[in-house]
């Protein structure tokens, strides 16, 4: 057997190293059957297959977009969604009606309109959906948008506004569940198929912002009176429809209430959820353990507070929930905003954000910081198809996850957090390479199969 090359694409917060292909590590045979510092790699144990990475673009990414010049504008969507020159963007998601990160409440239908005759996406029509075609075209065949409300309209609410949280009014169900359709149907009108959508956004926060209060019998019972049977009625029954769209502590919990009862389950494709209650990484793998026909996807999560130019614990931050949630089933990832302005917005509340990507809309010009770079060592080489593999490692300051793409390739992805070199010795198939990653530093290492 010829000698395997690896390929190693590092960055690192001390050096210049951002997604930097390296000096390539070979591998030989382990005759003296190396015991110490292992990362272990059985592309025989298979796991989940991944559907792919992506972000949300919202208005406020659009808009900012819009402000600057057409190289940078076409730069961000390039940077993300070229999987040549870029970091291989699959996904997008967006939102049904306004979010936080929109310049304003606004609804599809303003007025009170149960028949829905006045149905009307013109706003998203002026900067969001031209710039989510800009990201289908660029990502070509496999692009999958998927949507999610943050409030229906006013007038649908208790509280008698899209902010401050409310709940949806029990006589407007079925309205609301044809609201959904009436969506897929606009936006497919206008060239984006709809892949997918979630329910509603973090359906347990009164927020300041568009926000709508679920409980998980309410969200499964709008699911399996209203919501399923408007889409399955539409012939949407291809659209992967997904419950919670919300923090990983109570994943489990509305998981069981919506996938144990059948009448429900039977439309609904996964989960969503995002990172702001912590880790909680078992609870992905308790949703799994109960229920393995359902997917695990991460529908949102950034670093909050503003922009931090240059903060390299963003990245890591990133890094460390992206292997968690693989290691316990995820199987799509998506960011927040893939770009936001110079003060993390705009954001008409004042929910100020940092994104990967910042654009400072006064100069024009990008900054793209570290977690960019962490996503990329994922997105990039972590395709969609891939299936995670068996991987074990010697010591807790090593992160890793492994993944074997549909050519071939096995992505191993080694991630140090701490503040000194950590060596390692890669093996595979009774071969090994030793090696080391630096201080703060993510590394994936590409080999073929034996």
């Amino acid at each position: 057997m010829s000698q395997r090359s690896i390929r190693v694409i590092q960055s690192e917060q001390h050096s210049q190293d951002r997604l930097t292909e390296k000096s390539s590590l070979a591998f030989r045979k382990d005759e003296k059957g190396v015991e110490m510092q292992l990362i272990n790699i059985y592309e025989d144990l298979n796991y989940q297959t991944i559907v792919g990475f992506g972000g949300a673009i919202t208005e406020a990414s659009a808009v900012t977009a819009a402000k600057l010049g057409e190289k940078n504008r076409n730069e961000i969507i390039d940077a993300y969604y070229d999987a040549e020159n870029g970091i291989g963007y699959s996904i997008a998601r967006t939102h049904i009606n306004s979010c936080d990160f929109s310049l304003g409440n606004y609804a599809y239908v303003e007025e009170e309109d149960p028949s829905l005759s006045s149905f009307d996406i013109s706003r998203d029509k002026e900067a969001l959906i031209p710039y989510i075609k800009q990201a289908a075209a660029t990502a070509g065949d496999g692009f999958l948008l998927y949507a999610s409300p943050w409030s229906p309209p006013v007038w649908m609410k208790t509280n008698g506004e899209m902010n401050n949280g409310g709940k949806l009014k029990p006589e407007y169900n079925d309205v609301w569940a044809r609201y959904y359709v009436k969506f897929v149907e606009a936006y497919e009108a206008e060239g984006l198929p709809i892949w997918g959508l979630t329910v509603q956004n973090e359906p347990k926060a009164v927020q300041i912002w568009d926000s709508c209060i679920y409980t998980g019998e309410e969200e499964r019972d709008f699911v399996k009176n209203h919501l399923g049977p408007a889409l399955e009625s539409s012939g949407l029954s291809r659209i992967k429809l997904m419950i919670w769209d919300h923090n990983k502590e109570r994943v489990y919990d509305r998981a069981k209430i919506a996938f144990s009862d059948p009448e429900a389950s039977k439309y609904i494709w996964g989960a969503g959820f995002h990172w702001y209650s912590g880790d909680h990484f078992e609870a992905l793998s308790a949703v799994h353990d109960r229920f393995p026909d359902k997917q695990l996807i991460f529908t949102e999560g950034c670093h909050e507070g503003g922009v931090q130019l240059g903060s390299w614990r963003s990245g890591e931050r990133y890094a460390h929930d992206i292997i968690g949630n693989l290691n316990n089933w995820m199987s799509a990832w998506t960011d927040w905003n893939i770009v936001l302005d110079e003060q993390g917005g705009p954001n008409h509340v004042g929910n100020y954000c940092d994104a990967p990507i910042i654009a400072d809309t006064t100069t024009d010009t990008l900054t793209y910081q570290s977690s960019y770079y962490y996503i990329g060592h994922f997105s990039k080489y972590i395709r969609p198809g891939a299936v995670r593999i068996g991987c074990t490692k010697y010591s807790e300051k090593l992160e890793t996850t492994a993944f074997k793409n549909v050519d071939g390739t096995i992505a191993v992805i080694v991630l140090n957090r701490t503040d000194e070199q950590v060596p390692f010795t890669l093996r595979n198939n009774d071969e090994i390479a030793e090696t080391s990653i630096p201080a703060h530093a993510i590394q994936t290492l590409l080999f073929p199969c034996p």
